[in-house]
């Protein structure tokens, strides 16, 4: 039979969904202060124990079942989650694709995202020193995507009476206050301003706390290096972090943590995303084990969050559907055109991981100039402009002006003059700008993009690889390195512009 078939009906019976803030008594408080009343003195009196027990070394976690000796090949049950690949769960669950497939023959060897919710049977070999099985957050409460679009940060802020509502600074180049700072970063990394609030709270007591102490107030989620002193600093570098687990997790790359005292543990292969990124997160911020351990369980930052904004898994609507597909992409240039291809996968926004961005320079710009170009930027899609602002353009492609859902490209380094406005509907091919070094770091005159889908960055390689006419997306043996190919085709990755980079658009 053959393997290349649809989910079929049998399987759609079995699929279920299963992912997907002002101070005072007035009975006049906007309903999102109300909230916030109504569960102030509970997050406060908390905030109180976690600060008395946050360092204690005699905390030991809620323990939990450890996982047995698989025999080699054992076939354990298995939940999809949201984003799901086979080949993430392949390294998670140290099997390989062909014996997931094997074991579920329902699945087609075409598929991509699976279906969060299936029930599935993966065969899984044995490794020791597997971490804890509690899962932290859903993975669409990790992205700044669908969960977060009613969410007001401003009034949720103002509804507490920690240092964080009043707290004000020059940041970004303009002056910001603490709820704008969190809406600004999660913009920018796609992390859930929820997450980055309740780290603060966790972390810094930045809702519960009006004293904003030195110490905090300079390295206030703990990264104690001089050049990330400050609010806005922290949260960027904690945003960044975040995402390197996340999607690390996400591709399948991230296996284990190392603590500092040497200790190495696995991440459970039943974990989600989200979580995994937050042991990575809490890893790196916490020398002391006990520390950590109490971070990553049901008494940390979970805790935290459900006292702000609810039981997260209450909500768990996946953001990541099953079976999800690219629509047709062109090339970003002038059908006729030929640009060099000079970036392979690397990260949209930050350092590191996600490896979801590709760059490309026009022929008409030297090498390491940033004057900008006279070619083009185009709409690899149609779509409506929803932001624009100093480099940056994001394309939403489903045209309901938030690009926090469905499809959206987001494009880096367009110059000023000639950048499309917010409001400009583009059809496939139309100009957007011209590439320049604005907005970011840069090299040298060239576009960036990458895609999301519903506020996640789509990873370049994989199950769902960048496609622009037929092009593939490949990683390289670090970030900027890599390939496209296209049938018998290949053109690699360099800042050089030389001929094995040259890609032409329109051309089959």
């Amino acid at each position: 039979m053959s393997r290349s078939r649809t989910f079929g009906l049998p399987l759609l019976i079995l699929i279920t969904l299963f992912l997907s803030a002002c101070q005072g008594q007035s009975s006049d408080l906007a309903p999102g202060a109300q909230a916030a009343e109504s569960a102030l003195s509970d997050i406060q009196e908390s905030a109180l124990a976690e600060a008395a027990t946050t360092t204690a070394d005699a905390f030991v976690p809620t323990p939990y079942p450890p996982r047995p000796l698989y025999s080699p090949g054992e076939l354990v049950d298995y939940t999809a989650q949201t984003g799901d690949t086979l080949p993430a769960l392949a390294a998670r669950f140290n099997t390989t694709v062909v014996e997931i497939l094997e074991a579920n023959p329902f699945i087609p060897d075409t598929a991509t995202t699976m279906p969060p919710g299936m029930p599935m049977q993966i065969p899984i070999y044995y490794l020791p020193l597997w971490g804890s099985p509690y899962r932290i957050l859903p993975d669409g409460h990790f992205i700044d995507g669908p969960s977060v679009i009613d969410f007001d940060i401003q009034e949720f802020v103002a509804g507490y009476p920690g240092w964080l509502n009043g707290y004000q600074v020059y940041a970004a180049g303009a002056n910001r206050s603490g709820a704008e700072i969190v809406e600004y970063v999660a913009l920018r990394y796609s992390v859930s301003p929820r997450l980055l609030l309740a780290l603060l709270e966790y972390q810094a007591g930045a809702l519960s706390n009006p004293e904003l102490s030195d110490d905090v107030q300079t390295y206030t989620l703990g990264y104690n290096y001089w050049d990330h002193e400050g609010v806005y600093l922290q949260l960027n570098w904690a945003a960044n972090l975040l995402n390197n687990g996340y999607y690390e997790h996400r591709a399948g790359r991230l296996h284990a943590i190392e603590h500092p005292d040497g200790r190495m543990v696995r991440i459970d292969p039943w974990l989600n995303s989200a979580t995994a990124s937050l042991h990575y997160y809490f890893n790196e911020i916490f020398d002391n084990y006990n520390s950590y351990a109490r971070a990553t369980s049901s008494e940390g930052l979970a805790s935290t969050y459900a006292r702000l904004f609810g039981d997260p898994w209450s909500d768990e609507s996946p953001h990541i559907t099953g079976s999800l597909t690219q629509p047709a992409f062109s090339l970003p240039f002038e059908t006729g055109t030929t640009w060099a291809y000079t970036g392979g996968p690397h990260s949209p926004w930050g350092v590191g991981e996600p490896f979801a961005a590709l760059d490309f320079a026009p022929p008409d710009v030297r090498a390491g100039s940033c004057e900008a170009s006279s070619q083009s930027v185009t709409a690899i899609a149609d779509g409506v402009v929803v932001r624009s602002e100093t480099g940056v353009v994001v394309l939403d492609l489903d045209g309901d002006g938030d690009e926090r859902t469905g499809w959206n490209i987001f494009y880096l380094h367009l110059a000023r003059q000639g950048r499309a406005q917010v409001g400009d509907s583009l059809q496939q091919g139309d100009a957007i700008g011209y590439p320049s070094c604005e907005g970011g770091t840069s090299t040298g005159t060239h576009i960036h993009l990458a895609r999301k889908y519903n506020g996640e960055w789509m990873l370049a390689e994989g199950t769902l690889a960048f496609n622009l006419e037929g092009w593939e997306a490949h990683n390289g043996n670090e970030g900027y390195q890599g390939t496209l190919t296209r049938g018998g085709q290949t053109v690699t990755a360099c800042v050089c512009s030389n001929a094995k980079s040259f890609v032409t658009a329109g051309s089959r």
